[in-house]
C-alpha cells in the first residue's frame, strides 16, 4: 500500500492520539493545515488503513467509530458520559486471555473486550456542578 501524505498525517495523528479519535475529530483536526482535505479522503484512508492492519477500528454501539494505532489484543475502557475510549492497562487482566484458554481448552486468537465506566475529567465535572 502507497503512503500519501494526507494517509501519513491521518496515521501519525491515530498513533499519536490516546483517545481513540473518531473520523470528524481526525477531519477536523487535520484540516487546519491541510484545506484541501476531504471528510470522504479520511474515510477512505481509515477504511485502507484498518484493512491492511495499521489500524484498527473499535466501534461501539450508540457511538460512532473510533480508530486505535494499537493493533495488539489490548483492553478498552469506554466513559458512558463523554464517550471517550481509552486502552487500558492492568496487572489483573494481564493473564485472562492464558486464564480463559486453560479453563476452556480454546486457543484464544484475539478479542475485543471493552469496559464502560466514568473517565476522570467527567467524575470531576460532575462534583462540580
Amino acid at each position: 500500500m502507497k503512503f500519501s501524505k494526507q494517509r501519513e498525517l491521518i496515521l501519525n495523528e491515530i498513533l499519536n492520539n490516546p483517545v481513540h479519535p473518531t473520523a470528524d475529530y481526525l477531519y477536523e483536526n487535520l484540516k487546519k493545515d491541510n484545506p484541501n482535505l476531504s471528510l470522504g479522503t479520511v474515510y477512505r484512508n481509515l477504511a485502507q488503513l484498518t484493512e491492511h492492519g495499521f489500524i484498527r477500528k473499535v466501534s461501539i454501539p450508540g457511538y460512532p467509530d473510533r480508530f486505535d494505532g494499537r493493533i495488539d489484543n489490548h483492553y478498552h475502557i469506554i466513559c458512558e458520559v463523554c464517550g471517550e475510549v481509552y486502552d487500558l492497562e492492568s496487572e489483573v487482566l494481564n493473564n485472562l486471555q492464558e486464564l480463559i484458554s486453560d479453563e476452556t481448552d480454546i486457543k484464544i486468537t484475539s478479542y475485543n473486550i471493552s469496559f464502560k465506566g466514568i473517565c476522570n475529567n467527567c467524575k470531576r465535572c460532575s462534583q462540580v456542578g
